[in-house]
């Protein structure tokens, strides 16, 4: 148990801090696009072509054609986002709150209804219209932004009302990969796809038989990524895939490590102590002691957990603020006041704000009535309320399915996509602003007791 909660905090913390370069990335976006001497150089440079081509072979390219900058990021760094998420959704199943039944049941049948009620609500709001099609738009908690709200509100939140939300986040990022794979896949080609499969047919024997080599895993997910791409399904699909054949086991148990390392260590004597206080070259017997403790190292971290521990930062502080730069530029000058209470907007604004509260606090009303499953600890149904509020911060994943649903190129489409970005961005900060207020005010006034 100390293990879960030690995990979650790390997350807990990685995630708060890429939250505020998340904001930064938002907000300078919105002033760029909107700058007149900056605004034709905004929309031009995504469209800018991207290449890694050895002969006539180009692997950013989409049936023969070279990816733009915007398709780059959105289909192959947000590939680098999903494959975090599966190493992240993995884990949480070998070792964390999803691998226990009864841990993991509320913040599931939690996520459950923060999916279904706001899809259900943008159907009721959009039956018949021209956006129906984003109806998955506000399904979508970001992990990061809501993390940060909590964040500024320091000690005083419980660490066991962190590990819900953070839990809740995870399996909305299921439901948000699962829609993604099954709605918006198109002219799909069977033979790149089966080819594809004997790929991760491959990765996953290398996982089963615990080959270590990152390599081997992000060689092959490379070509899979691209058969993905090209065969209609896609791309973010096949990064959660190669993250679940990634092995969780590694090589040497923890005993056997620090045995090694004791062994190794005792063969320095203490005139190599009183050699080796200076920077020196080692002789031929001492580097390769250190060498076998060096391997060892490698050998006792399992390829998972190194590369979840590797891939935080660059996607907390590189591609999910560049995805954000790139996609949350919405330019004001042509856009109506009254699109904030008709069409596009209203719906995803109210499945954010309302649906999510709903979904997510009746659905743990009943589970927690109905001893499915205990409050988590340090929280009350006030507190329960205001992090229900939180789930509706969307953002990330839910510009991502917009883009998904309205970038075609289509000028109609566009200003769709727009709106539904304004939806987005007003639904999410209403959601955050409403969660931190509430949360404020139910909170206990002294810091809680984080545990060890």
């Amino acid at each position: 148990m100390a293990q879960v909660f030690y995990t979650a905090r790390k997350t807990i913390r990685n995630l708060t801090n890429g939250g505020n370069v998340l904001l930064v990335a938002t907000a300078l976006a919105l002033l760029v696009v909107n700058l007149p001497f900056l605004h034709d150089f905004y929309n031009s440079l995504w469209t800018h072509e991207m290449a890694l081509q050895i002969g006539s072979f180009n692997l950013f390219s989409h049936h023969g054609h070279p990816m733009s900058i915007m398709a780059f990021i959105n289909d192959a760094l947000m590939a680098v986002f999903f494959f975090s998420v599966g190493l992240e959704i993995k884990r949480e199943v070998l070792v964390g709150e999803l691998s226990s039944f009864r841990q993991a049941l509320l913040p599931i049948v939690a996520a459950v209804g923060g999916m279904a009620i706001p899809v259900l609500i943008f159907f009721l709001m959009g039956h018949g219209s021209d956006y129906i099609g984003g109806a998955a738009i506000p399904m979508a908690t970001d992990i990061a932004f809501s993390l940060g709200v909590l964040a500024m509100l320091g000690n005083r939140v419980p660490i066991g009302l962190k590990v819900f939300l953070t839990t809740l986040a995870v399996v909305d990022d299921i439901g948000g990969i699962l829609v993604i794979a099954i709605f918006y896949s198109t002219h799909i080609n069977y033979w790149m796809l089966l080819a594809a499969a004997v790929l991760l047919g491959i990765l996953a024997l290398g996982g089963k038989f615990s080959i270590q080599s990152k390599v081997f895993y992000l060689g092959i997910g490379a070509f899979i990524w691209f058969l993905f791409l090209n065969a209609g399904i896609h791309p973010t699909i096949a990064g959660v895939l190669i993250a679940f054949c990634v092995p969780a086991k590694p090589v040497f148990a923890p005993q056997k490590y620090i045995k090694t390392i004791r062994k190794n260590i005792g063969y320095f004597s203490q005139e190599d102590d009183e050699k080796l206080q200076s920077r020196t070259i080692l002789d031929k017997a001492q580097l390769n002691w250190l060498k076998e403790i060096e391997s060892a190292s490698d050998k006792v971290i399992s390829p998972l957990q190194d590369m979840e521990d590797s891939l935080h930062p660059i996607v907390n502080y590189l591609i999910v603020p560049l995805f954000a730069f790139a996609n949350a530029g919405i330019f004001f000058g042509d856009m109506k006041f009254d699109a904030l209470f008709h069409g596009v907007a209203p719906a995803i604004i109210l499945g954010l704000v309302g649906g999510k509260f709903l979904g997510i606090f009746i659905f743990s009303w009943l589970c927690i009535k109905l001893k499915w499953a205990p409050m988590p600890e340090g929280c009350n149904w006030k507190r329960l309320g205001a992090t229900s509020l939180l789930g509706g911060i969307g953002f990330t994943v839910s510009l991502f399915i917009a883009n998904l649903s309205f970038g075609t190129g289509d000028p109609y489409l566009s200003q769709i996509l727009n709106n539904a970005k304004l939806g987005i961005l007003v639904g999410s900060f209403l959601a955050g602003f409403l969660g931190w207020l509430f949360l404020y005010l139910t909170l206990p006034k002294e810091p809680q007791d984080q545990g060890e």
